[in-house]
């Protein structure tokens, strides 16, 4: 959010543009955060940009407090939502479960994630080895 050449909007201009308000709405969360990505893409800020934006920080924060919690979830249960949302099949895992039967017996928690597939599905969700693991902080 910039006014004019090289001339950086002041705390005032930033409040005029978008005046903060609490977040009751998704829509709202959405043109908050746009503001503040586009703040962000801006850097270096300058003091009243930064100013702006930790109020905008804080409306996001405090709206998201009030939201659902997203369940933290893990291991199995963590593959299971994986494939579901990407659309896969069972026999799109063969190459890390070498069987359509080792992975029918890991959904149906018969069976234990090994360190090899974790690292192997890792790599195929382009996500870290640690989402498979709880979080240690519980």
């Amino acid at each position: 959010m910039t006014l004019g050449l090289n001339k950086r909007p002041t705390y005032i201009e930033l409040l005029q543009a978008f005046p903060p308000r609490p977040i009751k709405t998704e829509d709202e969360l959405f043109a908050t955060q746009k503001i503040i990505n586009s703040l962000i893409d801006s850097a270096p800020l300058t003091l009243d940009e930064k100013d702006y934006l930790n109020i905008l920080g804080t409306l996001v924060y405090e709206f998201e407090q009030t939201q659902e919690p997203v369940p933290d979830i893990y291991g199995i249960d963590l593959l299971q939502v994986l494939i579901e949302e990407n659309g896969l099949l069972q026999k799109d895992l063969v190459p890390i479960f070498k069987t359509e039967s080792i992975i029918s017996a890991i959904l149906k928690k018969q069976r234990k994630l090994t360190t090899r597939h974790i690292e192997e599905l890792a790599k195929f969700f382009h996500i870290s080895p640690a989402a498979f693991f709880p979080n240690s902080l519980e």
